[in-house]
């Protein structure tokens, strides 16, 4: 197949959903396919061996602070090149609901060419942002939103999880909705490796994120600082975000020692291997590959709990799982695995036997499995009287 992704940030690799889109688009190569892609690039940027359909940057007024601090970049959909990425494919696959994507999906839509997209951005993201998360008709709002500006304009839908094809179900999303994890990349398998010098003696914690209000690291912190071997524990929150001048002020403030920055893959998978325990207190969530990375490398994590969160799914016992937002209970579980290095040892290894059913090789054959599927549904729009039913939203486990 000849497949487009469609993505406005693919060229730096700042975020999960660009390590998604980067991991899928060599993942379908090695499956023998053609992927090129239609994503913001500016002149001298590294394309990393893609095609890419070029589209400019979108400046957003009042709201491009907020989306320079996260690192994103939006793109502004160019109906020139999408056109002729969309007479290239067999079928595009559009993986974020702003203009970039509104612009392609509508486009595919009117030239009759097959489309899917993925829910990778949820709306709590955003609401949080601007701290009104716990603003239910705001949520319900910007579901509606993403609906009208991409996924009316397609019938699959990639749903990286149960919960979040649960959220739109509730929310009356009537499109084919297939649950798919984006999968764990090869490079992320049980390793461990002596700790680096400034690390030597230390009891390492690590949470990966951006450093952003519904992640939660000030609950990593503060249970850090209140564990009885606080003295012993260094925690490394990998990532950047627009909260990382409070985080480090907390940090000072309780006087726990706390590394922050962001740090390449090749880096990330080496903090991995060195760490004791991992911790995600986010409390929105479509999956967290970052703590999927960080089982299959053979770390016990702690997840926080939350309903608007699929990580739980990950939790193999009720060690692995915290009260959200309660880091009193974290600390109690985070003391306990310190506590018991033989136990922490053993669920290291099952957790790393869970990373191999998360494998990114058998998740890709099952998104396989969703292009072919709108690619036959297309072909069958264009017999008459043969239109497939869509009257009801209807999810796949796959």
């Amino acid at each position: 197949m000849r497949v487009l992704l469609v993505i406005d940030q693919m060229l730096h690799a700042n975020n999960g959903t660009t390590m998604t889109a980067q991991h899928l688009a060599h993942a379908l190569e090695e499956h023998n396919h053609e992927v090129r892609i239609a994503c913001q690039a500016s002149p001298g940027d590294d394309t990393k061996g893609l095609y890419i359909y070029s589209q400019p940057e979108l400046h957003v007024p009042v709201f491009q602070g907020l989306i320079d601090a996260q690192g994103m970049t939006l793109a502004k959909g160019d109906t020139h090149t999408l056109a002729a990425a969309l007479r290239w494919c067999d079928v595009a696959h559009f993986m974020m609901p702003f203009n970039l994507g509104h612009i392609g999906a509508k486009l595919a839509r009117e030239m009759g060419v097959p489309a899917t997209a993925a829910f990778h951005v949820q709306p709590e993201n955003i609401s949080c942002s601007i701290h009104m998360g716990n603003f239910k008709l705001f949520n319900d709002f910007l579901y509606r939103f993403f609906r009208r500006r991409l996924y009316q304009y397609v019938r699959h839908v990639h749903c990286p999880s149960q919960m979040i094809a649960n959220q739109l179900q509730l929310h009356g999303y009537a499109n084919q909705l297939h649950v798919i994890s984006n999968g764990i990349d090869g490079a992320f398998t049980y390793r461990k490796l002596p700790k680096a010098k400034d690390l030597a003696g230390r009891i390492v914690v690590t949470m990966v994120g951006r450093y952003s209000v519904e992640k939660h690291q000030d609950v990593a912190i503060r249970a850090v600082a209140h564990s009885k071997h606080r003295d012993d524990i260094t925690l490394v929150l990998a990532g950047q975000g627009p909260t990382e001048r409070s985080l480090r002020g907390l940090a000072a403030h309780l006087g726990a020692d706390v590394r922050f920055g962001f740090l390449s893959q090749e880096r990330l998978r080496d903090l991995l291997a060195m760490s004791d325990v991992y911790v995600h207190a986010s409390e929105i969530e479509v999956e967290a590959m970052s703590c999927m990375e960080a089982f299959a490398t053979g770390l016990v994590p702690i997840i926080a709990d939350s309903p608007l969160s699929a990580t739980p799914q990950f939790a193999l016992d009720a060690r692995s799982l915290f009260r959200a937002g309660d880091s009193a209970d974290l600390v109690r579980h985070l003391d306990w695995w310190i506590d018991h290095p033989k136990a922490r040892a053993e669920m290291g290894h099952t957790y790393a036997q869970l990373g191999e059913r998360y494998r990114l090789d058998h998740c890709v054959s099952r998104f396989e499995g969703m292009l072919e599927e709108a690619i036959a549904d297309a072909q069958l729009e264009s017999l008459p009287n043969m239109t497939p039913s869509t009257s009801e939203s209807k999810t796949r486990n796959v």
